[in-house]
């Protein structure tokens, strides 16, 4: 998706991300006390610091961490290439210290967002603009600021909740359960001041990329399905509820075709986008085809930069893409390789490594070489190891100077909306009807199915709903939220020659709060384990 306007705003005024910790944080914002804001654009340009914020750091390190601590992403060294002081393995591992780069990086990005909300708080309400105006600006702000707390929360799990700018005293840690409860409440009070989908594109594209009534809906559906974790008391009927506000909104829909949802033109048109994160060649952050492309393919794809060789998928997440006719399984690069067709799939034309008449073939096997930690090696044989995704569908502009994808990122969906509503009935909630259907499991499951091509399902059980989530949301940063609430984060899948084992301490589904974090703000707490 090319500029909108809320990015085009955030440009102008982008202030650096800054942890909760550092209390004597100059203001940046080019609105102050002597400058309110008061048009429609100045509130734009003003509000706009909080999306590029999130842009900066959602598709790579926060990913990254939800990712590949998990089986659905796995970047291996290459004789030493990419091994980056061993910080990927260490999330492949569970093997992480609380001086890890992502950890750090992602903990200041989050509260660095928190604090930029707080900033823009107080602004509006110093302004003299109408009330409305204010009130509507607020709960936009406030529902951005619940969203970068449930980051923080579901990542690090006891975490201070901070509310004023500037920030006099240094924040407590509090418990997972109550910013669980802040998080909900705030949610749960700027609801109804938000927008709605509608069928008014215009009016779509104007709220593209914000929050809307449906992104309060889906993300506390989201917390309700995983409140027995987050507060060790389920909420699934709860959960129901929320996903029912959603889907009862007929201006939202599955699109016709998987591959459209990622596509580089992708963006409002998009009916089941609830929430995405919009970037193009200039918005740093969406760096898929980078990392997780398959470097001799390029030409083919008519392009020709600089790309890793490195990112993939473990086998065995990959053995999951076996039914019949699944659209989403082309959405990964196995096997003998084709010249795709420029509409998602492949012709009949063979793709060669360069120079020779030999045809490129992607193996699912990730072989190590023995004795050294998580390094396959660098020839062409082992290169050509790890099978790469492309649901994120290469970038035909792609450029040397930037390597960056246009493709948005979704966020929340109506699919994800409709898979945890399975979910939680399969949990224990009641089946619920919604215009005029009755939908049980196999009903919500088969409309995912029905649009990838793949087979219906009957009485499809919670591990096949789990296998289900996995088809339809690899790579969209939901995996280490997933195996958690299954009880299944710490299952380990040993490469050929491994020398290195998984931590399965229990307390490593928490992150660890920075060791400079801590030794900044003494009032943090570690979490358990570290």
């Amino acid at each position: 998706m090319k500029k909108i306007f809320i990015l085009c705003a955030s440009i102008a005024v982008l202030a650096g991300a800054y942890s909760c910790t550092k209390l004597d944080v100059p203001v940046e914002s080019q609105y102050v006390k002597s400058n309110f804001p008061v048009t429609d654009a100045d509130y734009n340009a003003l509000i706009g610091t909080i999306y590029s914020n999130l842009s900066s750091q959602f598709a790579v390190p926060y990913w990254r961490m939800q990712e590949l601590s998990t089986d659905e992403a796995i970047l291996p060294a290459r004789d030493g290439n990419f091994d980056d002081g061993g910080q990927y393995r260490q999330l492949h591992y569970h093997t992480w210290t609380f001086d890890h780069p992502n950890v750090t990086a992602i903990w200041q990005w989050g509260f660095g967002g928190i604090n930029t909300c707080n900033r823009i708080i107080s602004v509006i309400n110093a302004g003299p603009s109408s009330d409305a105006k204010k009130a509507a600006s607020i709960a936009e702000v406030k529902a951005m600021r619940a969203l970068y707390n449930y980051f923080m929360m579901d990542l690090y799990g006891n975490i201070p909740l901070i509310t004023e700018f500037p920030v006099t005293t240094q924040p407590a840690t509090q418990s997972r359960a109550k910013a669980f409860q802040y998080i909900e409440s705030e949610l749960l009070s700027v609801v109804q001041q938000l927008p709605e989908k509608t069928n008014n594109s215009t009016l779509n594209t104007l709220y593209y990329g914000r929050p809307t009534k449906g992104m309060v809906f889906a993300l506390l559906a989201k917390m309700y399905l995983n409140a027995q974790v987050y507060t060790g008391a389920a909420k699934y009927t709860e959960a129901v509820a929320m996903a029912d506000s959603v889907i009862k909104n007929k201006n939202y829909s599955l699109d016709a075709k998987f591959r459209d949802v990622f596509l580089p033109n992708n963006g409002p048109q998009i009916n089941e986008t609830i929430f995405a994160i919009p970037y193009d060649q200039q918005i740093p952050g969406n760096q898929f085809t980078r990392f997780g492309f398959f470097y001799y393919l390029v030409n083919a794809y008519g392009f020709n930069v600089g790309l890793s060789i490195a990112m993939s998928t473990t086998p065995e997440f990959y053995n999951r893409f076996n039914l019949t006719g699944d659209a989403r399984t082309r959405t990964w690069l196995a096997g003998p390789q084709f010249a795709p067709d420029g509409n998602g799939g492949f012709t009949s034309q063979p793709v060669y490594y360069p120079g020779t008449t030999t045809q490129i073939v992607i193996e699912p096997k990730l072989t190590l070489v023995p004795g050294k930690p998580m390094d396959l090696g660098n020839t062409i044989a082992s290169q050509s190891e790890g099978v790469r995704s492309m649901k994120y569908y290469p970038d035909p502009t792609i450029i040397q100077a930037t390597r960056l994808n246009g493709n948005d990122v979704p966020v929340f969906r109506l699919a994800d909306v409709i898979m945890m509503k399975a979910e939680a009935i399969l949990r224990g909630a009641a089946a619920t009807s919604v215009n005029g259907e009755l939908q049980t499991p196999d009903v919500l499951v088969n409309k995912i199915r029905a649009r990838a091509g793949a087979p219906a399902v009957a009485g499809i059980d919670l591990q096949g709903l789990l296998d289900e989530r996995a088809r339809e949301f690899s790579w969209e940063a939901w995996r280490r939220n997933d195996l958690i609430r299954f009880g299944q984060y710490e299952v380990e899948y040993p490469l050929p020659n491994d020398v290195l084992t998984m931590n399965k301490d229990v307390n490593r589904r928490l992150f660890p709060i920075p060791a400079q974090e801590i030794k900044l703000n003494p009032n943090l707490v570690q979490n358990p384990g570290y």
